[in-house]
């Protein structure tokens, strides 16, 4: 844990700056972005301004895109230079920055609904080797009866309808999902299953674990995510890249155990961070309000933290803080908080914490809007128990005594806020509030400018290296 806050320094210090090289132009750049439908729909919806999300790898070809698509459409188009959090989410808060009417947001998605402003995604058209494909899939199911769904990443969408017609010919029991952005109208028919912007209609009468998944597409959060949801599904996947089939070996149940453990620790957890991870993904309020209640009712503190892309020197500054939840798309929700100061747990995961009335039933969500008023995975919150009749429970990491029942939420108006406070005549205001003060008192409290009190003095040689491993240190005789 020790590196994730600190190094020596020396391999930065070593490091050669190099220029990047440019990378290869792609030869049918129309064809990949499919430029003619993204300027239809910038046309047909009227829009003059448009924001162009690309991620890291496809930033290299931004200039070119946005200019044919500005000769395209008519219309003005802003690239976005860095993403507020994911890049598989659509960044709303950065197209609105300058007054974007539309997005336009390529490369891979997590589908979360949007808020605000219409999405048109352009996935890029990664290439598929249909006939490799088919072979794995026919070592991996040698039984041409055997039941699969088979889903892939979003990049390997527009192949899909070839492999389709190839496998349907000798396996009648095979399903393929669809793509699908946004929320689809209408509720879902018996058996339908819509999740992270897939849907497909399971046909067996067991229901859907009477199926196998065969993935298309990289290891990585996407597969994860979907292993962990349907965890009672045989996964098996072919990576395009390399080209291989194979069955996947991730052990499912040892990830759930180390989920079930973060959960223990959120029941014990005293005071919880809620970290913002979207400003994006529909929704996102209203589940940060739900989580606060929740909070509330259990007993704990909550702050609201909001600070862009989480990492551990980043949340290592909120020592009062036992546990985070964070709230992101499904996709980025299972973030590995191996290297944190404190563990980081999902929507859910608090839920089982928190809520007495939700059990453990072996389906894992990832997605946060299943959790509310409404969703399918929905839980009321049970009425208060007085603490006297409370069952008493037992930590299963400190051995020590918890309360795990819920209060009653609070009834009475709370008086006016006395946060802010006149200072002086002037009309500054101070904050009096306990946690600034709190944080007042601690023993650092950064540099004072002592103005006019240091004497002027010549540039000299100043020491060299970090903080932590000046070159001359060690050098000085006794």
């Amino acid at each position: 844990m020790a590196t994730a806050f600190s190094s020596d320094g020396e391999a930065a210090l070593r490091r050669e700056l190099r220029a990047a090289v440019a990378a290869a132009p792609r030869s049918d750049l129309d064809g990949f972005y499919e430029m003619g439908r993204a300027a239809a729909f910038v046309r047909d919806g009227g829009f003059r301004k448009v924001a162009l999300q690309f991620p890291d790898e496809l930033l290299a070809d931004a200039v070119e895109v946005a200019g044919r698509m500005e000769a395209a459409s008519g219309a003005e188009m802003y690239v976005l230079g860095d993403t507020t959090y994911g890049s598989c989410c659509v960044d709303e808060v950065a197209a609105e920055h300058v007054g974007a009417e539309a997005v336009l947001h390529y490369g891979p998605a997590c589908l979360s609904p949007c808020r605000k402003l219409p999405v048109l995604h352009i996935f890029g058209k990664q290439p598929l080797d249909i006939g490799h494909c088919t072979e794995a899939f026919r070592e991996l199911y040698p039984e041409q009866q055997s039941c699969v769904v088979v889903l892939s990443d979003v990049v390997y969408a527009h192949a899909m309808g070839e492999l389709e017609q190839q496998l349907c010919l000798e396996y009648p029991n095979v399903i393929f999902s669809r793509l699908v952005c946004g929320d689809p109208p209408g509720l879902a028919m018996p058996g339908e299953e819509r999740k992270f912007g897939r849907q497909f209609l399971v046909k067996a009468a067991g229901g859907l674990q009477d199926y196998a998944m065969f993935y298309v597409g990289a290891e990585g959060l996407t597969l994860t995510n979907f292993m962990l949801t349907w965890n009672c599904c045989p996964f098996s996947s072919f990576n395009p890249i390399t080209g291989c089939g194979r069955r996947e070996t991730l052990n499912v149940n040892r990830a759930l155990m180390r989920r079930l453990y973060l959960v223990e620790r959120a029941r014990d957890a005293s005071v919880v961070g809620i970290l913002v991870g979207t400003l994006g993904v529909a929704g996102y309020l209203t589940v940060l309000q739900h989580l606060r209640e929740l909070l509330s009712r259990a007993g704990k503190r909550s702050y609201t933290l909001a600070v862009g892309k989480p990492n551990p020197a980043k949340l290592a500054n909120f020592l009062e803080v036992d546990i985070f939840v964070l709230v992101a798309c499904a996709q980025n929700s299972l973030l590995d908080s191996s290297d944190f100061y404190r563990p980081v747990v999902t929507p859910y995961e608090l839920e089982l914490a928190c809520n007495p009335a939700r059990e453990w039933t072996g389906n894992y969500l990832t997605d946060f809007r299943d959790l509310l008023p409404g969703a399918c995975a929905h839980v009321e919150l049970p009425p208060a128990v007085p603490a006297a009749e409370a069952v008493p429970d037992v930590s299963l990491i400190t051995g020590k005594m918890r309360a795990t029942h819920l209060c009653d939420p609070p009834t009475s108006q709370l008086p006016p806020s006395t946060t802010l406070a006149c200072r002086d005549q002037t009309r500054a205001l101070a904050e009096i509030s306990p946690a600034a003060s709190f944080l007042e008192s601690r023993s650092w409290r950064g540099l004072e400018q002592q103005l006019g009190q240091t004497p002027v003095s010549k540039a000299v040689q100043g020491r060299r290296g970090i903080a932590i491993a000046y070159e001359d240190e060690g050098c000085e005789q006794p």
